[in-house]
């Protein structure tokens, strides 16, 4: 395996992560059901992407069939929605509170 074979995931994660955080900033805002698809519309991007990558960049992806590209992109679909939940959970302070610049600069 070489290196462009592994770098197809995380382009798929990255482009997913981006569509998404734009999706639930000018798409999704404050509403509650268009917020409960994300992970369903990033496994879909994903299994798009995979296949896009797939007879677009042969060499890039790992996959040795369609199907294969499929899982593939879904799983790193899905993965930018966990990859979001870490940074969420990171960006919090102890006392489960969002932990921002704001929040400091108010309490001082």
């Amino acid at each position: 395996m070489g290196l462009l074979e592994i770098t197809s995931v995380p382009l798929i994660v990255a482009i997913v992560y981006f569509v998404l955080t734009l999706y639930k900033k000018y798409v999704a805002a404050n509403k509650q059901k268009l917020i409960k698809i994300i992970p369903l519309i990033a496994a879909g991007l994903g299994m798009a992407l995979g296949v896009l990558a797939f007879y677009a960049a042969p060499e890039i992806v790992v996959a040795n069939n369609v199907l294969s590209a499929i899982l593939i992109g879904g799983v790193s679909g899905l993965a930018a929605t966990g990859t979001h939940q870490v940074l969420i959970q990171l960006g919090k302070s102890d006392d489960g509170k969002k932990n921002d610049d704001e929040d400091d600069k108010t309490q001082e």
